[in-house]
């Protein structure tokens, strides 16, 4: 049974990625005023940091969600341009 748990979290890009190192990604990808764009919460969008995104986000747990989610949509658009070149 561990042998499944392990394979099925090596296939989860989320699995061992902190909440700092999704919101530091998005942000050197997008740029902040990207991500203000796409997710429109004022921690992207007025005086952003990683310092606040990470304070709101750990409290405001759909937030997190639309973060994650964005991270995981980042991560395919990434490799579908690797493909096409």
């Amino acid at each position: 049974m561990a042998t499944s748990t392990t394979s099925a979290a090596s296939r989860d890009p989320l699995h061992g990625m902190t909440l700092e190192r999704i919101v530091t990604a998005l942000a050197d990808h997008y740029g902040w005023a990207g991500l203000g764009e796409r997710i429109p919460v004022r921690c992207f969008t007025h005086e952003p940091s990683v310092a606040s995104s990470l304070k709101f986000l750990r409290k405001t747990p759909w937030a997190r969600e639309k973060v994650e989610g964005l991270y995981l949509f980042m991560l395919r658009d990434i490799r579908r341009s690797e493909r096409s070149e």
